[in-house]
C-alpha cells in the first residue's frame, strides 16, 4: 500500500487533517501508507505527517473510520503490475578485495576507486533544513475583518516560505485570532522579519506570536 502524495498535498493545502477537524482513523490509514522522508515538493504532507506522528501512541483509540483515507492510498493487486520504485544505489565498491597478485598497478586502481567514491559522497546535495511553524495573529477587536487580515498575511511572499492551513480560534469577548501553519527553510526565512512584515498590516493586526515550531 502506498500513498498518492500529489492528491494528499492538494487536499492538505487547505486542511489540517484527512477528514474533519481532529485526528482520526482516516489520518492513521494514510499515515501508514506514507514513507518518510517526505520530498520537499510536498510541504503540506510533511507538516501533516509530523503532526500526526505526535499521536502515534493513540492510533488505536482515535475515532472515525479509514474510509476517507482510502481515497489517498493505492493497493497493488495480483492482476495489475506494480511498477518497481527506482532507487538510486551507490556504486558498490569492494574496498577489501584480495588479489592473488598484489602489485603497484592494483593498488593504484584501488586508490582511484576510493577517491572517486569519496568524491561522489562529498558532492551529494544536502537537504535544506526546514521547520513547521504555527503562528497566531491577533486582531484589534471583534470588528476587525478577519478574512482581510488572513488575506494580508498570506500576501507575504518570501523565498523558502510556504503557507499552510489556517483556522480562527476564539479568544474571548467575541474576538477571534488567526492561527496559521507555515513551512520555512531555516536558512532563507527569518521569523523575526516575517513578523515585522505582518505587523505592517496595522489596520488589522495588533500582534503576532509563534505558538509552536518543529524541525522537519
Amino acid at each position: 500500500m502506498s500513498a498518492n502524495l500529489s492528491a494528499l498535498e492538494q487536499h492538505l493545502a487547505t486542511r489540517s487533517y484527512v477528514e474533519g477537524y481532529t485526528p482520526s482513523q482516516a489520518d492513521v490509514h494514510v499515515y501508514k501508507a506514507v514513507t518518510a522522508p517526505i520530498p520537499s515538493t510536498y510541504p503540506h504532507v510533511a507538516r501533516w505527517y509530523s503532526h500526526i506522528t505526535s499521536y502515534s501512541a493513540e492510533f488505536d483509540t482515535l475515532p472515525g473510520s479509514s474510509t476517507a483515507g482510502q481515497t489517498f492510498t493505492q493497493t497493488g493487486t495480483a492482476g495489475s503490475a506494480v511498477p518497481p520504485v527506482a532507487v538510486e544505489e551507490e556504486e558498490e565498491i569492494d574496498l577489501f578485495g584480495e588479489d592473488e597478485e598484489e602489485d603497484a598497478e592494483a593498488e593504484r586502481i584501488k586508490a582511484e576507486r576510493v577517491a572517486a567514491y569519496n568524491a561522489k559522497k562529498a558532492n551529494k546535495p544536502k537537504a535544506a533544513a526546514k521547520s513547521v511553524v504555527t503562528l497566531e495573529v491577533k486582531p484589534w477587536d471583534d470588528e476587525t475583518d478577519m478574512q482581510a487580515l488572513e488575506d494580508s498575511v498570506r500576501s507575504i511572499v518570501m523565498e523558502g516560505l510556504v503557507w499552510g492551513a489556517s483556522k480562527l480560534v476564539a479568544v474571548g469577548f467575541g474576538i477571534k485570532k488567526l492561527q496559521i501553519t507555515l513551512v520555512v527553510e531555516d536558512e532563507l526565512v527569518s521569523l523575526d522579519d516575517l513578523q515585522e512584515k505582518i505587523a505592517e498590516f496595522e489596520d488589522y493586526v495588533q500582534s503576532s506570536d509563534i505558538a509552536a515550531m518543529q524541525k522537519l
